[in-house]
Parts: structure tokens; sequence; C-alpha cells
């Protein structure tokens, strides 16, 4: 349910396509359910064909569930009011290619009711901050695709949304754009703005998001803060050791999942941690030096995999994986 401190609400949502001249059934949704609080991050991930986008477009009122509801701000999503406080970037953002950047953000601002000296300013601001001031007067359709990814940032910032919903805002860009884009949604959470997005740069989701929520064939599979989903214990040791010589690597094989030589260091892999204090024990006593023990605690990446791809979450059935009902 809805509270204050809840921007989007998204209950028991459902959509079904019927795909081709022998109208095939593809459930892309199957009760989906969150909520997306006040002043946080939420990443909404999932495998291609999931439903991410589907159900983003559903939130947005681009379509319209079969069944369940969304409300923002608490009102119903399709009142303009709602709408009016919503900035959006699709995973393929829709730009006129003739039209230069400040054209192109003029129209977005009009179509927002900007007053032309704000949008002006604003357009102008966020193209600074871009850094698109080079490529002013150039037609897009001559941008990068990484260009054209920054642009559609500034549209949907233009008119200070108080929820940003971003589907896939990392998509072709380089680390420098990459971390660009986080500075600016960092930026974004600090200044009190919410914001929805989807990613499958799980790196840059793990930095960044306070909560996730995982999708596999149309159904929520984990939910939470990772603190809460990410397994504590550790899955795996690496050491490094240096001087390491052929009768003490014989003895180490036995106690370790694998090893390899780098730079004349040798880097062992254990599984937990139970066997790390008899490999430190064997390499000392073997005269060999212990450069690194870095422990590995499960990633986002991990989850990811157990939850979306197959692992330990639960079978969702036969999702969809063509076209528009699968993403």
């Amino acid at each position: 349910m809805s509270s204050p401190e809840t921007v989007l609400t998204v209950e028991d949502v459902h959509k079904t396509f019927f795909i081709g001249f022998f109208r095939k059934r593809v459930e892309a949704v199957r009760g989906v359910s969150f909520d997306v609080r006040r002043g946080e991050i939420f990443g909404f991930v999932g495998p291609n064909g999931a439903g991410k986008t589907t159900t983003i477009k559903m939130a947005l009122q681009l379509i319209y569930p079969d069944r369940g509801k969304v409300t923002l701000f608490g009102a119903p999503a399709g009142l303009p009011q709602a709408r009016s406080k919503l900035g959006y970037l699709p995973e393929n953002p829709y730009i006129y290619s003739y039209l230069k950047p400040l054209e192109f953000l003029d129209l977005c601002g009009r179509l927002t009711g900007m007053a032309r000296k704000q949008r002006d300013l604003r357009a102008h601001e966020l193209i600074e901050r871009l850094g698109l001031s080079a490529a002013l007067e150039r037609p897009i359709g001559k941008f990068s695709k990484g260009m054209m990814q920054r642009l559609g940032v500034c549209q949907a910032l233009l008119h200070d949304p108080e929820l940003l919903i971003l589907d896939e805002p990392f998509s072709g860009l380089d680390p420098i754009g990459r971390k660009d884009i986080r500075d600016i949604l960092l930026e974004q959470r600090r200044k009190g703005r919410t914001l929805l997005l989807t990613s499958h740069v799980l790196s840059d989701v793990e930095m960044l998001c306070d909560r996730v929520g995982i999708v596999r064939q149309g159904q929520m599979t984990a939910l939470g803060t990772l603190q809460e989903l990410l397994r504590p214990e550790v899955r795996r040791v690496e050491i490094e050791l240096g001087g390491v010589d052929d009768a003490l690597r014989e003895r180490l094989t036995a106690c370790c999942e694998s090893m390899r030589e780098l730079h004349q260091r040798l880097m062992l892999v254990v599984e937990g941690d139970d066997r790390v204090p008899e490999v430190l024990k064997l390499a000392t006593e073997g005269g060999a030096r212990v450069l690194a023990v870095i422990p590995h605690r499960e990633t986002l990446e991990d989850l990811f995999v157990r939850k979306a791809v197959g692992g330990d979450g639960a079978d969702a059935g036969a999702g969809a994986n063509a076209g528009e009902p699968g993403r």
C-alpha cells in the first residue's frame, strides 16, 4: 500500500500480449509488485526478456496493465498532476535526428509547460553538465550512441522532476560517461529526488542503489536492500604468495580450488574461509611470503545469477522472449 513516503507503487500488475498472425499468447508480466520510496535509488534488474521495460511502461501508462494498479505520488498513475512530476529516459530515446540539441530540449521543455526563459537556462546548464557543449550546432542524427544517451538524460532532467525513471541509463557510454551519469544520479538523490533505474551494468547498480528488485520471466524473485539480499558469509578467499617452490606448490594443491602463477607470484583460490589458516600455515612453514589475503563475499552479480538466471530463484515458468512483450 502507498504511504506519504512512497512515490511509486506497483501492485500485482499483469500484462499479456498476443503476437503474430496466430495470436500467440505471451505473458510478459505476471504479478509484479514493488514500491519506490522518496529519496532513494531503486534498481529494477533482470535478464533480457524478464519484463522490466513492460513494467516501466505500465507504470508510465504508456501501456495499460490487464490487472493490478499503479499509483504515482499517492494518485492514479494516469492523472496529469502525477505524471508532471516525473522524468523518463527510455531504453532507446526517441529523438528527432534533424534537430540540434537545444532545439530538441526546447521542444521537451515546451511539452512540460516550462517558461521560455526557464527552459533556455536549464537546457544550457544541462548541456554543459553532460559535456555536450561542443556539439551545439550538430544535428542529433550525427551524434554517437553515447552522446545520444547524454542528451536523453538531459531531457529527463530538464524540468527538475521529483521522480526519475531511467531505463538503461548507462547504455552506450564509455567509462567516463558512466561516471558522469553516476555522479549526476547521486547528485539528484542528495537533492531529495527519487530514482528508479534498470541496468545490465550490475556494478553500477550495486554502487548506486539503496534497494533492488530482481524480476525473472515476469515475476519478482527478490526485493530489498543489498544488505538483506546478499549472503554475508565469505564465499571464497584469494591468497597471493611469493617465493613458492615446487614442493610447497604440491602441498598447497590439496588445500585450494585453483591456483595460477602471475609475475612470479602464486594466486590461490580457497572456497569459504575454513581452510585459510591451513593454507597460511603451510605457506609460512614452507618459506613463502604472504602478499595478500582477499575475502570475497556475494556480489549483486552472484545474486543476479541465483535469482534471475536460474540458481535458487523460484521458477517463474515460461516467460516472454520476443519483441515488446519480453522487455
